[in-house]
């Protein structure tokens, strides 16, 4: 993991002359954070706390068993990960719109150029992403004893400036060989019942190659074919970064029955166990779409959107589903 810290005394930090100003700031742990993501709160498969907000399905039984540990099968949502989307290399909003310039250059992306594909002009972007370990109940030591949460520090463990893969499709398509069966068209025509199953409830975690109304998890890169709008290219490119971080085994998997006693091996991202919070540049901290799972539909969003220049740095909260066997 590349350490939270990142040499910041070594590396020039400041604004490289001429290059565009980085913009965000610092996630409110208290007023930027919509609580009522946590929910619903569940017992097996009974709610103690219901939510307006879809849920997968949680573990029938409310007892449950690890080794010889008995306890209860919880069921919630936890804050654990931060991510920032934005053109402009080593630009962190979520830390107070800092630039870190290490002195390597890897080139500005764009939110909206035409291109070609296929002899059609479409528009296009590309975007940098870094992911960053937020375990918020255990650095708010919030029921500090609950073997439940995430315990961890605060570190930032992935750059995709220092990752070949994510600005080169062909590179991507090479180490993720799978990406060459989901670019044709019928592959991408089923992405439609994906939007709209995970704009009324939940993804389809079978269709996982596609990332609903916002298009497809393929390429694994940064650089968005069919941009629409920047608030659905800058939201496929964190559902991107999230479903890389499955398949570089960097992420595992919390929901269901085989999370009860710890994390298991997801290579392949279920959806449902996530949504995504907007942070930056304004938080969505309210209402049934604060926090959509991946692939929902960014026009449903009634507040928290980018907006031009100064709104174009974004930071999400991911939130994570977790089942666990706690007294």
């Amino acid at each position: 993991m590349i350490a939270a810290s990142l040499t910041l005394g070594s590396a020039q930090v400041a604004q490289a002359q001429g290059s565009p100003t980085c913009h965000g700031h610092f996630p409110n742990p208290i007023t930027d954070i919509c609580w009522d993501c946590f929910f619903p709160l569940s017992i097996g498969g009974f709610d103690l706390w219901p939510s307006d907000k879809p849920d997968p399905s949680n573990p029938s039984l409310p007892v449950c068993l690890c080794g010889i540990r008995p306890g209860l099968s919880f069921g919630f949502w936890e804050p654990v990960r931060l991510i920032d989307v934005t053109t402009k290399p080593f630009c962190f909003p979520n830390l107070g719109g800092l630039t870190i310039n290490p002195g390597i250059y890897v080139g500005n992306g764009h939110v909206s150029a035409a291109a070609q594909k296929g002899g059609n002009t479409q528009m296009s972007a590309q975007y940098q992403a870094h992911y960053y370990v937020y375990p918020l109940f255990y650095l708010l030591e919030l029921l500090g004893d609950f073997i439940c949460f995430e315990s961890a520090s605060f570190d930032l463990a992935y750059m995709t400036e220092i990752d070949p893969t994510w600005n080169d499709d062909t590179l991507a398509a090479l180490v993720y060989p799978e990406t060459v069966v989901f670019d044709f068209p019928l592959a991408q025509v089923a992405c439609a019942a994906d939007c709209v199953a995970a704009t009324a409830a939940l993804p389809l975690d079978q269709l996982f190659w596609c990332a609903g109304c916002n298009g497809s998890m393929y390429p694994m890169t940064g650089n968005i074919g069919n941009n629409t709008t920047m608030d659905q290219s800058m939201r496929l490119a964190a559902e991107r970064m999230v479903f890389k971080m499955h398949r570089t085994a960097l992420a595992w998997g919390t929901m269901g029955d085989q999370g009860l006693c710890g994390k298991y091996i997801m290579p392949i991202m279920r959806k449902q166990q996530y949504r995504l919070q907007m942070v930056n540049p304004v938080a969505a901290t309210s209402g049934r779409y604060a926090c959509q799972p991946p692939g929902g539909s960014t026009a449903v969003q009634l507040t928290s959107h980018t907006y031009p220049v100064v709104g174009e740095d974004v930071g999400y909260l991911l939130w994570r589903k977790r089942n666990c066997c706690a007294f």
